[in-house]
C-alpha cells in the first residue's frame, strides 16, 4: 500500500486542521445564520409561485417582473452604493465620528432620490414604454429602492458588528409580511399584479421605517453636515455605479436573447433552471456576508495571509464540488417540485450554477479592492464584462439553442472572477503562490 510521503502527509495535516478550525469558528457559525436567513428569503418565489400563478396571468406576472427589472435598475442610483463606503468606515470608527458619517450618507440618499424621482417624472411615458410598466405605478419605484438603502445600511452596519442573529431576524420578519400581504391581497382579494406589488411597497416602507428607528436608537444618527463625510462616501460609491449597471445587465441580457432569439416559453423554462442554478449563488453570497468582517479584521492588522489564501483556495474546491452536487440532484428535484412541464429547465442548471460559482469565487477575491477603496477598478471591469455578455449570449444561442445564454453567462462570469483576481493582485498583495507544506500556525 502506498504511503504518503512526510511532506505530504503534513500537507493534509495542515489542510485538516486548517479546515477543522475554520468550521469551529464564529465565521462557520456566522455563514450558517446568513445562510438560513438567505434561504428563507430566496425561498419566495418557490413557496409563492405555486400559488400565485393560478390568480395571476402571465401578464401579471410579467408587469411584476418589470417590476423588479427597474427596481435593480434605479437602485444604484437612488442610493449610490454608498451603504459599502458605510461598512468599510466602521473599521476607521476610531479616526471619524461614524454617526455623523452615516448621517451624511443619508443626507446623500434624499438629494439622488430627489434627482431619480425627477428624472423619472420627466421621461416618465417613454420608461412606461420601454419596460411595459404602468406609468403610474412608477413612482412605486423610488419609494421602495429608498427604503431598500436604509435597510442595507442597518444590515451592513449588523454584519460588521457580527450580529448575525440581528441581520437574520429582521430579513425574516421582512419576508414573513411580504409572503403575508401577497397572499392576502392578491389570493383573499384578488389584486392580482397590483397586490404583489403592494404587498413590496409596503412591507418595504414599514421596514425602512423600523431601519431608521434602529439607527436613531442605536446612536449611529448625528445630524452634523459634514462636506468631508459626503466627498468620502461619493468617491467609494459614485464609481461603483457602473459596477453595479454592469452587473445587473449581466443578469438581465440572457432571458433578453432568449426571449428574442427562440420564445417567451423557453425565458419560462431558463426562469426555473436559474432559480435553481441561484442555490450556488445563495451560499456564495451568505458565505461572503460571514467572511467579509473575519477577513478586513486580518487585513487590517496585516497578518494570516497564508491562512486567508487556503480558505480561498478550499472554498474554490467546495464551490465546484457543489456545483456537481446540485446537477445530479437537479432531475428528481425538478419532477419533484414543478412537474414534468418544467423537467426540461434541468437543461440549464449545470451552467447556471456554474457561473454563480465563478461569481462566489469572484466575491473571495474582490474583497481585497474593497478594503484597498479602489472601487474605481470594479467599474470598468463589470461594465466591460457585461458589454462582452451581449455578443456571447447571440453567439452561443445560434450555436447551441436557449442553452447557449446559460454557457454564456457562465463565460462571462468566468472571465469577470479571473480578470478581477489579476487586478487584486496587483493592488494588494497576497501570497497566492504559497507552498502548501509550510505551516502557518
Amino acid at each position: 500500500m502506498h504511503q504518503l510521503r512526510k511532506p505530504e502527509k503534513q500537507s493534509f495535516q495542515i489542510i485538516f486542521l486548517m479546515i477543522r478550525k475554520v468550521f469551529n469558528s464564529s465565521l462557520a457559525r456566522n455563514a450558517g445564520i446568513y445562510t438560513l436567513a438567505n434561504i428563507i428569503n430566496s425561498a419566495i418565489p418557490f413557496f409563492l409561485m405555486p400559488v400565485l400563478t393560478r390568480y395571476m396571468s402571465t401578464t401579471d406576472y410579467g408587469i411584476v417582473a418589470m417590476f423588479s427589472v427597474l427596481l435593480a435598475f434605479v437602485s444604484p442610483f437612488t442610493g449610490l452604493s454608498i451603504h459599502g463606503a458605510i461598512q468599510r468606515q466602521y473599521y476607521e470608527k476610531e479616526k471619524i465620528d461614524l454617526p455623523v458619517y452615516i448621517t451624511n450618507c443619508l443626507l446623500i440618499l434624499v438629494s439622488s432620490s430627489a434627482l431619480v424621482f425627477i428624472v423619472f417624472s420627466f421621461f416618465a411615458t417613454p420608461i412606461s414604454k420601454i419596460s411595459s410598466f404602468p406609468e403610474s405605478w412608477l413612482w412605486v419605484v423610488v419609494i421602495v429602492s429608498i427604503a431598500q438603502f436604509i435597510t442595507l445600511v442597518n444590515l451592513s452596519l449588523w454584519q460588521v458588528q457580527l450580529k448575525a442573529r440581528a441581520y437574520g431576524f429582521y430579513q425574516i420578519a421582512q419576508t414573513m409580511l411580504n409572503v403575508g400581504l401577497s397572499l392576502l391581497l392578491v389570493v383573499c382579494l384578488g389584486m392580482t399584479w397590483q397586490g404583489r406589488i403592494q404587498a413590496q411597497l409596503f412591507t418595504m416602507i414599514v421596514f425602512g421605517c423600523i431601519g431608521l428607528l434602529f439607527l436613531y436608537k442605536g446612536g449611529w444618527i448625528k445630524f452634523v453636515f459634514n462636506i468631508q463625510y459626503i466627498n468620502n462616501a461619493l468617491r467609494f460609491g459614485v464609481p461603483l455605479l457602473p459596477h453595479a449597471l454592469g452587473g445587473t445587465m449581466m443578469v438581465m441580457t440572457d432571458r433578453f436573447f432568449i426571449t428574442n432569439m427562440v420564445g417567451l416559453d423557453v425565458t419560462g423554462l431558463y426562469s426555473v433552471g436559474y432559480q435553481v442554478g441561484m442555490i450556488i449563488g445563495l451560499l456564495g453570497t451568505s458565505f461572503n456576508q460571514a467572511y467579509v468582517p473575519w477577513l478586513f479584521q486580518r487585513l487590517k492588522q496585516n497578518k494570516e495571509k497564508s491562512i486567508i489564501v487556503k480558505v480561498t483556495y478550499i472554498y474554490f474546491l467546495l464551490l465546484i464540488f457543489l456545483v456537481i452536487c446540485l446537477t445530479c440532484i437537479t432531475p428528481w428535484f425538478l419532477s419533484f417540485f414543478v412537474g414534468k412541464n418544467f423537467s426540461g429547465a434541468g437543461i440549464f442548471v449545470f451552467w447556471i450554477a456554474l457561473g454563480f460559482a465563478f461569481n462566489g469565487m469572484y466575491y473571495m477575491i474582490v474583497n481585497f479592492i474593497f478594503f484597498v477603496e479602489k472601487t474605481y477598478i470594479l467599474a470598468w471591469i463589470t461594465l466591460s464584462c457585461a458589454l462582452l455578455n451581449i455578443p456571447f449570449n447571440y453567439v452561443f444561442i445560434k450555436w447551441n439553442g436557449p442553452v447557449g445564454a446559460a454557457q454564456s453567462s457562465a463565460l462571462t462570469f468566468f472571465i469577470f472572477f479571473v480578470v478581477t483576481w489579476i487586478l487584486s493582485s496587483h493592488v494588494y498583495k497576497m501570497p497566492w503562490l504559497l507552498s502548501w507544506s509550510k505551516r502557518a500556525y
